[in-house]
């Protein structure tokens, strides 16, 4: 990868250059100068990502950007500016801005923006991404959990991934992930759904890490009004051609938005317990896909905080569901509340537990492989059979 730098600053320019030097990658050329100088050079150099410091106070500089995407649109742009505001953010995407960090950045956010841009070139060919959908049987299901957790293991399987809380008025899938609050919502994207392109949404994502980020909910449960059907549809429409699994963390709410979302879902996991209450939901839930029309081969039943020998068992469920349980996620409480409590992902906190390897058999369910081993659903069902 080819990468220009240009500042006006000696002191940044020779920062940011030798971070980017530093990852032994990529092929770097500095340049000081102003805005002026951007055009010449990539068209001197033919690089792969401008960076460009410093030059985010007139809007003809803006105009200038806009110019170059228009005849380099496989150029990707990084604009290091301390004017971060909502409005100027919408703007620079507009302009073909693909990253806008502070100036100058850190080296972990200039090599995260390099290497988002570095995805999105490789994955430009690719088919459309899967849509998959995670909802709660009932509150407190652990759906949220499992949704954060899998897509954060699709992911790190070298998939680009986004995540989208569908929970409108009360989603915090941001906090299982992350520790800092969204600057952009679901509920921006939908007010500005009419300029909304790939740089527009890349922009309103907090990115968990190179491959993965979140589309927040509305901080305000108010908000939850600007999504709408025709939102969703749009949103959806543009996240399949731009990553490889869109994961969606659906609330309890069946409205005409949930709806949508569900419709465009390739795979719908429904979240349960072994109890009565979860039971009962569950089969109520399920008749509701029943009158929408979903196949049986889009529902994937997922039973959380399973343990065998429970007063329920997984043949009572489907005696009563109609369905088997498709995956099963084992109880075990402290470590799934330390890896919330952290903002992290169990694999990250406890690798070696069953629940983390219960999140990856779901991830690897959904990757192409060779004929692998039974999963831990296949096992604890004989199990039970032979007990």
């Amino acid at each position: 990868m080819k990468i220009v730098v240009i500042s006006p600053s000696p002191v940044n320019l020779a920062q940011v250059a030798a971070t980017l030097r530093a990852t032994g990658d990529a092929s770097v050329v500095a340049v000081e100068g102003g805005m002026g100088r951007l055009r010449e050079r990539v068209a001197a150099e033919a690089p792969d990502v401008v960076v460009v410091d410093g030059m985010c106070h007139d809007s003809a500089e803006l105009a200038e950007v806009e110019a170059l995407n228009l005849h380099e649109s496989r150029l990707g742009i990084i604009l290091l500016c301390a004017n971060q505001s909502p409005d100027f953010l919408i703007h620079a995407m507009r302009a073909g801005v693909r990253e806008v960090l502070g100036s100058p950045p850190s080296a972990a956010e200039l090599g995260a923006a390099v290497a988002r841009l570095a995805a999105r070139s490789a994955d430009h060919a690719r088919g459309p991404g899967r849509v998959l959908a995670f909802i709660p049987c009932k509150g407190g299901s652990g759906s949220t959990f499992l949704a954060c957790n899998v897509a954060w293991a699709l992911a790190e399987a070298g998939k680009s991934v986004l995540l989208v809380d569908m929970n409108l008025q009360f989603g915090d899938a941001v906090l299982f992930l992350h520790d800092h609050k969204p600057k952009t919502t679901l509920a921006d994207v939908a007010r500005n759904i009419a300029r909304l392109d790939a740089s527009l949404l890349l922009a309103s994502l907090v990115h968990v890490s190179p491959r993965l980020g979140v589309l927040a909910a509305p901080e305000d449960p108010g908000q939850a009004v600007e999504v709408r059907p025709e939102s969703i549809d749009a949103l959806l429409g543009l996240a399949v051609g731009m990553f490889d699994f869109i994961v969606l963390d659906m609330g309890r709410s069946l409205d005409a938005v949930a709806i949508k979302a569900l419709d465009h879902a390739e795979r719908v996991y429904p979240v349960m317990q072994t109890t009565l209450p979860f039971v009962r939901d569950a089969h109520r839930l399920l008749g509701v896909f029943r009158s929408l029309g979903y196949p049986g081969s889009k529902i994937e039943l997922i039973v959380n905080r399973h343990e065998r020998g429970g007063e329920i068992t997984l043949d009572d469920i489907e005696r009563t569901l109609g369905c088997a349980p498709r995956h099963l996620v084992p109880n075990s409480f402290e470590a799934v509340a330390a890896a919330v409590n952290h903002g992290r992902p169990i694999a990250e906190v406890a690798r070696g537990n069953p629940v983390a390897h219960a999140v990856q058999e779901i991830a690897e369910s959904l990757l192409p492989r060779a004929a692998a081993p039974a999963g831990w659903l296949a096992r604890l069902r004989r199990r039970e059979q032979r007990a």
